[in-house]
């Protein structure tokens, strides 16, 4: 068994932040606490973003090329028949669960900014939309999409538990330090100071472009 670096740090704080951001946003989308809960929103914007772009370009295993899979390799997979290679990121499964909880946590922000709750909040583009695109992207965001994304969340927590305690994956552990025992020599995810300036870059170049969208549509 030798020590490799799977998970990088950038892809480890993007993963913490935004579940303390999901939480958060729960609470305050709940106890009506709106102004925190857009600054939250805008805070996933910036994540998400930071995600998609570090997907590109981030440590080998956290990029979208290292966990892409087909259709056919999904299905071999529940079947049984998956590559050692997949239990080193993320395997055919967790890529479905990636692009679900990336793909709804963007459509959850993307119509969060054209809600309104017809009380004393709205998002900053409902100005440039119909009323009725914003009744239909507040009824998405405030009832549909918050329980789409608290189902896969419960989703992902139930697959944790089912990998430490039926197979012995310690994947919180992993997304934590950010290493993993292999068997096998695979390439390590850079992850040294250079790729975390870039990441640092890479996530201020986002803010600032949620920012500047922000104060453009206000």
């Amino acid at each position: 068994m030798q020590t490799t670096r799977v998970w990088d740090l950038p892809t480890r704080l993007f993963h913490w932040a935004l579940a303390v951001c999901f939480v958060a946003l729960v609470f305050t989308g709940q106890t009506g606490a709106f102004e925190w809960h857009f600054r939250l929103g805008y805070s996933v914007l910036t994540l998400l973003l930071f995600r998609l772009v570090w997907g590109c370009v981030g440590g080998h295993w956290s990029r979208f090329s290292s966990f892409v899979y087909r259709p056919s390799t999904i299905l071999r997979y529940l079947r049984g028949e998956g590559n050692p290679l997949h239990s080193v990121g993320h395997n055919p499964l967790g890529f479905l669960s990636v692009l679900a909880l990336l793909g709804f946590s963007l459509l959850q922000v993307f119509t969060g900014l054209f809600s309104d709750d017809e009380i004393s909040s709205s998002g900053p583009l409902t100005k440039f939309v119909s009323g009725k695109w914003v009744s239909l992207a507040s009824e998405y965001h405030a009832d549909i999409g918050k329980i789409i994304l608290i189902v896969l969340v419960l989703l992902h927590i139930a697959a944790i538990l089912f990998y430490k305690f039926k197979k012995g994956h310690n994947l919180v552990a992993s997304m934590l330090h950010g290493d993993k025992q292999l068997a096998e020599p695979v390439p390590p995810s850079r992850d040294d100071a250079a790729s975390r300036t870039l990441a640092l870059i890479v996530f201020l170049l986002c803010a600032g472009l949620v920012t500047a969208l922000v104060r453009w549509a206000e």
